[in-house]
């Protein structure tokens, strides 16, 4: 029998859910100002940070390796990545985002509203604890 979840836990779990939904709702609808799909925006978002093999994109975003081939074609078509040899392996093939791909990224990161309004609410001190407690949740205290 499964252990009973105490109602501050359950609120707490259904609050951090309806952050998320809000998050996706409006990062999926910025994506759309720019062409793109919430899977190539977040595809394009993690490219920003280093390239990549499709084995990694794929287990970073939780789906199959032929899902984020026709991804990576599309943002490839529109100038936004490029597929490259790995230096350390020339058998394998890294996407790495473009500075157009880049410059993209950043204008949809700029124009999302949902994080700013109700962080804007806190204070600076309720800010940081609130990002040192999501930390310690992640394990990665400080």
């Amino acid at each position: 029998m499964a252990a009973r979840i105490d109602p501050l836990t359950r609120e707490v779990v259904d609050l951090i859910g309806t952050v998320v939904s809000r998050y996706y709702a409006e990062y999926d609808a910025a994506a759309g100002k720019h062409q793109l799909t919430g899977a190539q925006a977040r595809l394009l978002g993690l490219l920003t940070l280093e390239p990549l093999p499709m084995r990694r994109i794929a287990e970073h975003l939780k789906c199959e390796p032929s899902n984020i081939t026709g991804i990576v074609d599309r943002l490839e078509a529109r100038g936004l990545v490029e597929r490259r040899p790995d230096p350390a392996d020339r058998r394998v093939k890294l996407a790495a985002a473009t500075a157009a791909g880049k410059e993209t990224y950043e204008q949809l990161r700029s124009s999302l509203q949902f994080a700013r309004e109700p962080l804007a609410r806190l204070s600076t001190a309720e800010r940081m604890a609130l990002r040192d407690i999501l930390r310690q949740m992640l394990g990665l205290e400080a």
